[in-house]
């Protein structure tokens, strides 16, 4: 890698856009970019580095908050046990997440299902599932 990369070259080697990354910086999840004469970003080597462990974190649905705690524990703000309690607490919201995604797709089975036997002789002008989800409260 080239000692100083643009804003988009480092977009391209993270997989990140150019506005994600501007929105990391604004967040204050990555240092503010060094900047040419001209003033446009560059990012070095490490600065691509903690973009691409930013994407990996966020791609596991890691909050912003969570992910400024984990470099500050990870920067020396903390130890690995403040990493550990920090992975533990997003495995809580997966699996939480989880739960609320096995109601889903029952809900979403039993609506086609449902669909099914309404519709087993063929088209019925009145949709069960829209019928089904306009009745229920919340």
């Amino acid at each position: 890698m080239n000692s100083a990369l643009s804003i988009g070259e480092a977009a391209r080697r993270t997989g990140c856009s150019v506005a994600t990354i501007r929105f990391y910086e604004e967040m204050g999840l990555i240092p503010e970019a060094g900047r040419t004469a001209g003033g446009r970003r560059v990012f070095t080597r490490p600065g691509v580095e903690r973009l691409r462990l930013i994407r990996r974190l966020r791609s596991m649905e890691f909050s912003i908050e969570a992910i400024k705690e984990l470099l500050a524990a990870m920067s020396g703000a903390g130890n690995c046990l403040d990493v550990r309690d920090i992975a533990e607490a997003q495995l809580l919201i997966v699996r939480a997440r989880r739960i609320e995604i096995d109601a889903l797709e029952r809900t979403l089975a039993g609506l086609a299902g449902k669909c099914n036997q309404v519709c087993s002789d063929g088209p019925s002008p009145d949709c069960s599932i829209v019928d089904e989800l306009a009745s229920t409260r919340f």
